[in-house]
């Protein structure tokens, strides 16, 4: 069996300004995402850690840490990571990156979902447990990041369904995740130099101004733009019309 791979990117031209990723079936009939690079490609599984390796027989090395941490613990012992597990593990977390982005390019935002939770998880982990700060800080730079492109993934997802009073909730829940990892680092001051943060409040800003509105609603925007006017009287009428518009839709729905 030849192992040139030259027929497999026969066709597939590598292109530096555009991710290409596409979904291939392996010999064995399972579905795989491979990702164009400028000498070759990647492959990766759908599932599990993206390589297909079982490290120490667990499902990735973040899974054989978070065990190894558990007896630990269960034995009184002290458990810290070191910095040839760091090292590990971030090699590990680029895998799941890799994946994640190649996802949401292919609009697989439960996939996208997923291993962004699991690198999320991976971040706290090793915050939580490294010997040097600088393990910690290499690992957290990338929370906000992550945190936006599964606020992006889920939203878009939802959007999709025209479900946009949750796709709002995801975009506001990003946005609140951000904003707390700058107050972590006492960076809320600079909440404008994060690129993640800018990102996320001007697509809610798109995502509401898109959004279908009812008739309550429309009065509502008018009510409380009469509210911030201080115009008290119309204010009051808003309010009177809001009241009817419900009781009113209370009203039809008991006779259906």
């Amino acid at each position: 069996m030849s192992k040139d791979i030259t027929t497999i990117l026969a066709g597939w031209d590598f292109n530096p300004d555009e991710l290409q990723v596409r979904i291939i079936a392996g010999d064995d009939g399972r579905e795989r995402i491979q990702m164009r690079v400028d000498l070759g490609v990647l492959q990766m599984e759908l599932a599990g850690r993206p390589d297909g390796q079982k490290p120490h027989g667990f499902e990735s090395l973040l899974d054989f840490y978070e065990a190894h941490e558990k007896s630990a613990l269960a034995a009184g012992k002290e458990f810290a990571l070191d910095n040839r597990a760091c090292g590990n593990l971030m090699r590990e977390g680029l895998q799941y990156y890799h994946r994640y982005l190649s996802a949401f390019h292919l609009q697989k935002y439960d996939l996208v979902s997923r291993d962004t939770e699991r690198n999320l998880r991976l971040f706290a982990f090793v915050v939580q447990h490294a010997s040097r700060q600088r393990d910690k800080m290499e690992f957290d730079q990338y929370r906000p990041y992550v945190h936006m492109i599964r606020a992006r993934a889920i939203g878009l997802e939802a959007l999709a369904r025209g479900d946009f009073a949750r796709a709002l909730r995801e975009i506001d829940e990003g946005i609140s995740r951000i904003r707390a990892f700058l107050r972590e680092y006492h960076q809320e001051d600079h909440e404008t130099d994060c690129a993640e943060l800018t990102f996320l409040v001007r697509w809610r800003r798109e995502v509401e101004q898109d959004r279908p509105t009812g008739p309550v609603e429309r009065i509502q925007q008018q009510l409380e733009l009469a509210i911030s006017l201080e115009d008290y009287e119309e204010a009051a009428r808003l309010r009177d019309q809001i009241k009817q518009l419900k009781e009113s839709t209370i009203e039809e729905s008991r006779r259906s």
